[in-house]
């Protein structure tokens, strides 16, 4: 079956801001600019925000119905399109759910893009969203209650803490992954030079206190326990063999890659460790040194919500959409600056996740799949044209003398 193109304007608005709300929604063939379809409801006492977020659900849902595999969003919201974009935080607890709500329908079509338009372009849409409030200021509509998407599991250890005898989270995969684009990356079984690539060794740190309890390690600054430093030892030694000259080591400003990044400078050869900010741990915000336990209690709708999308961060976080965004950069820089020589990469949970995932081409299903034990040695190969091949993830030999 041929793809299946669709373009949807999506709008919503509140008199009162909250006051009485609608949306509306209007599916357009992208060739002809035919209405397909329209979508419009008024959703009683709301705000403009909320019923934006409604309209793009109408939208999307519609599309499903549709069978579209190909979607084109425009909104005048520039909220809303930053937002699911991945590049603003979405900092209001009531906008999480829905938020999560459409990257589930975004996950069920395929690919996905968010374009912001001016209001009068937007027009078809707005005029639907205004007669909804023309309703809904009549009617005394109650706001129908979104509930967030069901997470089945936790996942392990997803930059957090990791639950013991947990599996894999249910993951809304969205189509535009935040990171490095490597969809027009070379294909092809032919072997490839391997002293033309830079070659990239991805350690995790070293254990903390705060690895061996379950909890949200992200910007604070927890040194290694007396186990990580053994295993730091044990990996230093690992790594000098794996990579003898090594141009250079960059790490994690935090101190526990900090000292894992030294000890392989030293067993290398008295390599400078240089920081690299871009490769800071996720911030994890309020829930940052709290158990997975601790965060459910206290926050379940937005753990859900965090659960089900890369593009929603935690209460005062950051999104593992804007830690891809980061690490694409300092992936780029490395290639750009090392050409064909070998860098040791000393960083956290998450940006090596997402470097992974990027790297493999993976959907974000990926991340709650992959385990990464403190101290373990992943490497890849970064070609100049694009070419990528991913050699080893999380060796952990190294260790084995340590259990």
């Amino acid at each position: 079956m041929a793809p299946r193109t669709v373009l949807v304007e999506a709008d919503g608005g509140a008199r009162g801001n909250p006051g009485p709300a609608g949306y509306g929604a209007v599916l357009r063939d992208p060739a002809t600019g035919e209405v397909l379809a329209e979508r419009s409801a008024a959703i009683g006492t709301a705000t403009n925000n909320v019923a934006e977020y409604q309209g793009l659900l109408a939208g999307l849902t519609a599309a499903v119905e549709l069978g579209a595999t190909e979607v084109e969003v425009r909104m005048d919201s520039k909220l809303v399109v930053e937002q699911m974009s991945g590049r603003w935080q979405i900092k209001h607890p009531g906008l999480r759910p829905l938020a999560a709500q459409a990257v589930q329908l975004v996950g069920r079509i395929g690919t996905v893009r968010f374009t912001w338009i001016p209001r009068d372009r937007n027009t078809h849409a707005d005029a639907l969203a205004n007669a909804a409030m023309d309703a809904a200021a009549t009617s005394g509509v109650a706001v129908p209650s979104v509930a967030p998407p069901r997470v089945v599991a936790p996942p392990r250890e997803l930059g957090g803490p990791q639950p013991a005898g947990g599996g894999a989270a249910t993951v809304a995969a969205h189509a535009e992954t935040p990171g490095t684009d490597l969809t027009s990356a070379p294909v092809s079984w032919e072997p490839r030079p391997s002293f033309t690539a830079t070659r990239l060794i991805l350690v995790r740190h070293g254990e903390t206190e705060y690895t061996e309890q379950g909890r949200y390690s992200g910007r604070g600054d927890v040194a290694l326990s007396a186990k990580g430093q053994a295993q730091v030892r044990a990996t230093a030694a690992r790594v000098a063999a794996l990579a003898p000259q090594a141009a250079a080591v960059v790490s994690s400003p935090l101190s526990r890659c900090t000292a894992t990044a030294e000890a392989i400078a030293a067993a290398i050869g008295d390599l400078p460790v240089r920081p690299d900010d871009d490769l800071i741990e996720c911030d994890f915000g309020a829930w940052e040194g709290r158990t997975f336990a601790e965060v459910r209690e206290q926050w379940a709708g937005e753990l859900d919500a965090w659960l089900a999308s890369t593009r929603i961060a935690p209460p005062d976080g950051e999104s593992f959409a804007q830690v891809a965004d980061r690490c694409a950069r300092v992936t780029e820089r490395l290639v750009a600056a090392y050409p064909g020589q070998t860098v040791v990469v000393v960083s956290h949970v998450s940006p090596i996740k997402l470097m992974l995932r990027d790297a493999l081409a993976a959907t974000d299903a990926f991340l709650h799949r992959l385990y990464l034990d403190a101290a373990g040695i992943s490497v890849l190969d970064r070609w100049p044209d694009g070419g990528i091949a991913v050699r080893t993830v999380n060796d952990t030999a190294h260790l084995a003398s340590l259990q």
